[in-house]
């Protein structure tokens, strides 16, 4: 007898951990991406890469993703995506004009920490609209971070 068809998706998290080296998040949002066929098959075999992805308004208003890099599926033919084209992503009107108003001011831009498959499914990405950080604050966090890691150690 064959096994029943498992029907939640496996997890995928592909992280940026730079991001959180670089920038200071404001606010973070959800967000679904609109993709092909290979795109999704490449994404759930967890081959992706966010690291120098960014997000900017097209002239329509809609948000896209740039940058970020999904290997062609290997079992796909001649109908494979292109790696790197540039992605749609769906939010409300409502987060996509907060988004666009915030990301005019200077400094700041919207970045995608992660992409994860959502309960139904459909693959999402985590975009926050973030600060890019100086040296110092990177420096501040350093020391903040050694200090947690001192106390963690001396109460064990």
């Amino acid at each position: 007898m064959a096994k029943a068809k498992e029907t939640t998706p496996r997890s995928i998290n592909i992280q940026n951990r730079r991001a959180g080296y670089e920038y200071s998040f404001l606010v973070k949002y959800t967000a679904g991406m609109v993709l092909v066929g290979t795109e999704i098959k490449s994404l759930r075999t967890g081959n992706g890469n966010i690291t120098d992805g960014y997000c900017t308004f097209g002239a329509d208003g809609t948000l896209w993703l740039h940058g970020v890099t999904i290997a062609q599926y290997t079992q796909g033919t001649y109908n494979n995506h292109e790696p790197t084209r540039a992605r749609q992503l769906l939010l409300t009107k409502k987060e996509m004009r907060q988004l666009q108003d915030k990301s005019q001011e200077q400094g700041l831009t919207i970045i995608p920490l992660r992409i994860f498959i959502g309960e139904r499914g459909f693959a999402k990405v985590e975009i926050a609209l973030a600060k890019g950080k100086k040296l110092f604050d990177k420096r501040e966090d350093m020391k903040a971070r050694d200090a947690k890691r001192e106390l963690d150690r001396n109460q064990y």
